[in-house]
């Protein structure tokens, strides 16, 4: 698939928007600086996000709605983020350093991504022009428990985004978004290689 896929954005390399390179490019360094724990994870993330959910909701059809809502999403957890990263205690260290879920907060998010993905397939599927209903919304819930875990600084969010990730390369190339399911090829390949770093991190400390 990945040979199919560097022809398909070779064969139609002119055709890939302005727009998509940016947002891809904003987004891999994005990921790049969640790796290094470097808070500029969230205001390069904010860049890509915002022009990816404009790619999604005006410039495919049928627009991949949960996608588009996700990267809304991605927006706002960004600020949020970009705060409690910056955020430290009376005595200077920071308010979250990297750490493991606790039992309770990964049952609850592994949860609440059950839930979400159910409801969103529901809308999805009967209230919009989706054709792809159950990659859509799987993609989108399981980012969006990661972007939550990332704000927290919680190692799992990199195996949300292992899940997401693998789902989503299909679905971007199924919708024609060559580049962009390469980008998540490359997002899968980091999101590893973020877990094996963060885990260590927190091993060592």
């Amino acid at each position: 698939m990945l040979l199919t896929l560097m022809q398909q954005i070779e064969e139609n390399f002119e055709a890939i928007s302005t727009l998509e390179w940016i947002s891809t490019a904003a987004q891999i360094l994005s990921v790049w600086y969640a790796l290094k724990n470097n808070v500029l994870v969230f205001p390069t993330g904010i860049i890509g996000v915002s022009l990816a959910a404009y790619i999604y909701f005006f410039q495919i059809s049928p627009p991949l709605y949960a996608e588009g809502l996700l990267h809304i999403y991605y927006f706002a957890m960004s600020i949020f983020g970009w705060y409690t990263w910056l955020l430290k205690k009376s005595d200077q260290t920071l308010a979250f350093p990297i750490t493991w879920c606790s039992t309770k907060e990964r049952l609850i998010g592994l949860m609440l991504a059950f839930i979400s993905w159910m409801i969103l397939y529901g809308w999805l599927k009967y209230n919009t022009d989706s054709n792809t209903p159950v990659a859509d919304a799987l993609v989108t819930s399981f980012s969006i428990l990661g972007m939550w875990w990332m704000a927290k600084r919680k190692i799992e969010n990199w195996l949300a985004y292992l899940i997401s990730n693998a789902v989503a390369i299909p679905l971007n190339y199924y919708k024609d978004l060559s580049l962009f399911s390469l980008m998540y090829i490359v997002f899968f390949i980091m999101a590893w290689r973020g877990f094996v770093l963060w885990r260590k991190e927190v091993s060592v400390s």
